[in-house]
């Protein structure tokens, strides 16, 4: 596996990015989660997207660049894992995901874990 490309800024450490990849997966059982680079994008423009967790290794890497941007606008945190095969099955997919929107919802028990994890990705930002 090459490095992961330059532009994929903020990587989360391994710690973070197994606790991101849980929530990840808490979410799609829940159905709090878009997948793929079109449905993040919808959900920003939206205004119901809680962060955008987008894949490092995405070949090219320009299929997800333009969601940081995105989410400059609208004030959102993102992060890259280092992996699409792993987003993919935190997802409950067997494919490989590009990025993965977690949407909000008041009546979410994940709100919590949800609200922590914003706080992580945001400090990771600066």
């Amino acid at each position: 596996m090459s490095a992961p490309d330059a532009r994929a800024f903020p990587l989360a450490d391994a710690a973070t990015t197994q606790q991101i990849l849980d929530l990840v997966q808490q979410a799609s059982h829940l159905r709090q989660l878009k997948k793929g680079a079109n449905e993040a994008t919808k959900t920003l423009n939206r205004g119901i997207s809680e962060f955008i967790v987008m894949a490092a290794d995405a070949e090219p890497i320009e299929i997800v660049l333009h969601l940081p941007l995105l989410c400059e606008d609208k004030n959102v945190p993102y992060v890259f894992v280092p992996s699409k095969v792993a987003l993919g099955r935190a997802c409950g997919v067997s494919r490989p995901v590009v990025s993965a929107s977690v949407t909000s919802n008041d009546a979410s028990q994940l709100k919590e874990q949800i609200y922590q994890l914003k706080d992580k990705i945001e400090r990771l930002l600066i």
